[in-house]
């Protein structure tokens, strides 16, 4: 076979697993202390590798093959601690590729176990930040392709439709009392959702607006607030990684692109978590931390909203599953380690769903 008919043969495979897959829920969740606005969560944790992620895979997939980057029994690799190695891992095993996740030898052993699942390899390394030079070794070395999710998320979604995300979104509220959200909130871990959300509102002309919620270690509030200002670094750097898994970067990534999002948020971690609990229990199912950080964002326009005395809807994303943070969000262990005090934020969170203000943010607003 030659080349291009791999090629060819790949991207049906990808296409005809498509077509076998549902779209994902939106769930609408009640927020005692604010009527007159409709709050849904866009269930991503429904896709076969359970997050957000799978989306970003296929896409990468697809935007690699077109590009000619992959080949028949050359190895895909790429730099992930979590669920795009997850999602990239069942790609390649589609497609009948060896798969390496370079990762932080701390990654959870839930996320390696799903990894294995998969058919992917773990390639574990001591320093993070070395991920992506490790990444690069790989693949010169062994003839294969790094896919650099940080680098080509936000160019390899297909933004005016093809159901992404936005499309997919905007569709399912069609039947709503307020079809059009008055705010999309997500959070930034490569930065290709917000950017297909915010071109895609654009380029359908609608008013919704994107906050993007950044977790307290990360990078990109800061980065977004001194492009407002003009005077924006790309060198910009964080001292550590983030405690919410999947979100957030201690540099800019090339996939975030700041003029798509209207407004941005800095979200304590202890907040973060403290809604990942309560929606948790109103769902009756656990969630990740990241589905915490996007609901805080929710909170936050939907009390501006109310103070304006405006009602309409809100949507958010929930990203993925609880299950993959048992050592972690859901071990009173783990909080005692981390510093994290629990009762206060908990309190803090509650009031504030039943209509109390929020503890004060950080935030930003082009």
């Amino acid at each position: 076979m030659s080349q291009r008919d791999w090629v060819a043969a790949a991207i049906h495979k990808i296409e005809a697993d498509f077509n076998r897959s549902a779209d994902t829920h939106l769930i609408p969740l009640a927020l005692p202390g604010y009527p007159g606005i409709d709050v849904y969560l866009k269930d991503e944790s429904s896709h076969p590798t359970g997050s957000l992620k799978h989306r970003l895979a296929r896409s990468l997939f697809l935007y690699a093959l077109a590009n000619g980057w992959l080949r028949e029994g050359a190895p895909v690799i790429e730099a992930s601690s979590g669920s795009t190695a997850v999602s990239e891992a069942y790609f390649a095993r589609l497609l009948g590729l060896r798969f390496i996740a370079v990762m932080p030898a701390s990654t959870s052993p839930e996320k390696i176990a799903a990894i294995t699942f998969h058919g992917g390899q773990c390639h574990l390394v001591d320093d993070p930040g070395a991920l992506n030079a490790e990444s690069n070794r790989l693949a010169r070395e062994s003839g294969g392709h790094f896919m650099d999710q940080f680098t080509y998320a936000e160019r390899a979604t297909d933004w005016r439709a093809n159901n992404n995300i936005a499309e997919s979104i905007f569709k399912q509220m069609a039947a709503e009392p307020h079809p059009v959200p008055a705010w999309i909130v997500c959070s930034p871990g490569t930065g290709g959702t917000s950017a297909t959300l915010g071109r895609y509102v654009r380029y359908r002309r609608h008013p919704t607006q994107i906050l993007c919620v950044d977790p307290e270690h990360s990078v990109f509030f800061d980065y977004y607030r001194d492009a407002l200002a003009g005077n924006a670094d790309a060198a910009r750097r964080h001292h550590c990684g983030s405690r919410i898994e999947g979100i957030g970067r201690p540099c800019v990534e090339a996939s975030f692109v700041p003029t798509c999002v209207d407004a941005m948020a800095k979200i304590p971690d202890a907040l973060s978590l403290a809604a990942m609990r309560w929606t948790s229990t109103a769902l009756g199912r656990r969630v990740g931390g990241s589905t915490g950080t996007n609901l805080v964002g929710v909170l936050h326009v939907a009390q501006a909203m109310q103070a304006a005395g405006q009602a309409g809807s809100i949507v958010t994303i929930l990203c993925d599953a609880g299950d993959r943070y048992a050592h972690s969000y859901y071990d009173p262990a783990w909080y005692t380690r981390c510093g994290i005090d629990t009762a206060d934020s908990d309190a803090a969170w509650h009031a504030a769903v039943s209509g109390a203000p929020l503890p004060e943010l950080a935030t930003a607003q082009a």
